[in-house]
């Protein structure tokens, strides 16, 4: 099967962005669907059609969503996204407009997950999980595979973590290229902070709520395979908060033109703020539809009062 995401642009960061002296940027921001979801998604979208699905039905906190409906009207397959009441109108709306039946459900993710699994089970369609699926890692693994080829040496990834589907594709394609020693610099904001919940506490554990503005990252439980690895893999499980998440957002689209969301802004805010022991480090800029002009003057104001 022909890849639906493309080999997106590596980049160093442009001057004056970040204290830290050599800091890589790969910008999956620019993948066709607004994030580096379409990786994994669009992979395993690609095999239920060829499994012989009918239809697609993706639960989402938004990017996850675009990335289901890019690939399946690719492959012409009608697809129905489950949004939780956290995502914007806004968001709603893109998605009705790219081809996908809209439905809102539930408070949180996990809520909009269990609608979307039954409602797929009752239309006999096939569902697509957006973080919990060895088919996703392997296509979000795709991203390292790239890095490598360019020649880019790193001795550290900075990376978001919702759901964990993205850490789990890091750790994935580091091992397949004998980079098993490079550690993964996991972030979450404070009040989605689930995978260092279930680090914390030995084990999988769920948050009660999720009261980060990053709602792109708000799994109130990660995936039991991005659990098992960031304790087998070298992992640093840092927070950062909102404000410092929106703030880097900001700075971002001052340097590099290019708007991402607060989930996304977290791996940048983190750079200097957790991987200052690191010579050279390489950032997932994974980008993200839940953002707009309008919003980044709604961040702007704050961030230069705080800075």
């Amino acid at each position: 099967m022909t890849p639906l995401h493309v080999n997106t642009p590596l980049l160093r960061a442009a001057p004056g962005l970040f204290d830290h002296p050599e800091v890589w940027l790969k910008m999956d921001a620019l993948q066709p669907s607004g994030s580096f979801k379409l990786r994994g998604v669009g992979r395993l979208v690609q095999q239920s059609a060829v499994d012989g699905a009918r239809a697609i039905v993706c639960a989402s906190g938004g990017n996850a969503g675009f990335a289901a409906t890019h690939a399946a009207v690719s492959v012409g397959l009608p697809v129905t996204v489950v949004l939780p009441m956290t995502s914007s109108i806004a968001v709603a709306e893109r998605l009705a407009a790219r081809g996908a039946e809209v439905l809102r459900h539930g408070a949180v993710w996990d809520e909009a997950h269990e609608f979307a699994v039954q409602l797929a089970a009752e239309r006999g369609a096939a569902y697509v999980h957006p973080f919990d699926h060895p088919l996703l890692w392997a296509g979000h693994a795709t991203l390292i595979d790239e890095v490598v080829e360019a020649g880019v040496e790193f001795d550290a990834v900075i990376t978001a973590v919702g759901g964990g589907g993205l850490f789990c594709g890091i750790v994935e394609g580091l091992r397949r290229h004998g980079l098993d020693q490079v550690p993964v610099i996991a972030v979450e904001t404070h009040g989605a902070a689930s995978l260092q919940a279930s680090l914390s506490a030995g084990e999988l554990v769920s948050l009660s709520a999720i009261t980060s503005i990053a709602t792109s990252l708000g799994s109130r439980r990660v995936a039991a395979r991005a659990f098992e690895l960031a304790r087998s893999h070298p992992t640093h499980a840092v927070q950062v908060s909102d404000d410092q998440a929106t703030a880097a957002c900001v700075r971002f689209a001052d340097a590099h033109r290019v708007l991402v969301e607060p989930a996304c802004g977290a791996a940048l805010a983190a750079v200097d703020l957790h991987a200052r022991g690191f010579k050279r480090v390489l950032v997932e800029v994974c980008g993200g539809m839940g953002v707009s002009l309008e919003l980044l003057r709604s961040w702007a104001e704050p961030a230069t009062m705080k800075s």
